[in-house]
């Protein structure tokens, strides 16, 4: 089969326009939470915002403190694919949370954000709580090994 100049030509531009259609500019990015928070964090002042404010400049927050209604957070998330050499696995590039506490009348009187390096120093304690509620019974866990037994001899 003889191709001709033309239609290898025309070939070429086929391939080049799929290569180039495939080729990105942007780094694909998944993003969490709210954009630019760093930048957002900066417009509120202390002891003069109050939470009609940080809801018209933020949005209501993500979640509230279970102790305290007046302690809101904020998170953002990116994640982006790897270089070659991670096989392009999903990297975490930022991973911040904004708190904000309110006094009683809803003026804010302290903000903080932690970054992805903040997160990286903080110690996690290794001691084990043990919950009584779901522990099982004697009788429950006697039942679950005769259960065991039970179908663990079944042949299939």
């Amino acid at each position: 089969m003889v191709v001709k100049r033309k239609h290898k030509i025309i070939i070429f531009f086929i391939g080049l326009l799929t290569i180039l259609t495939n080729c990105q500019l942007k780094e694909p990015k998944k993003i969490h939470g709210i954009n630019f928070l760093e930048n957002r964090e900066s417009l509120l002042i202390v002891n003069k915002t109050n939470k009609n404010d940080v809801i018209k400049l933020i949005g209501k927050p993500h979640t509230t403190s279970l102790e305290d209604e007046n302690r809101w957070m904020y998170f953002q998330r990116t994640i982006v694919k790897g270089k070659y050499y991670n096989l392009g696995k999903n990297v975490l590039k930022k991973n911040n949370v904004l708190t904000l506490e309110f006094d009683k009348y809803g003026i804010l009187k302290n903000k903080n954000i932690i970054s992805k390096e903040d997160m990286n120093k903080v110690k996690i304690s290794k001691q084990k709580t043990v919950n009584n509620v779901s522990q099982k019974s004697f009788v429950n866990k006697f039942l679950g090994s005769i259960r065991q037994k039970m179908y663990g001899k079944k042949k299939f």
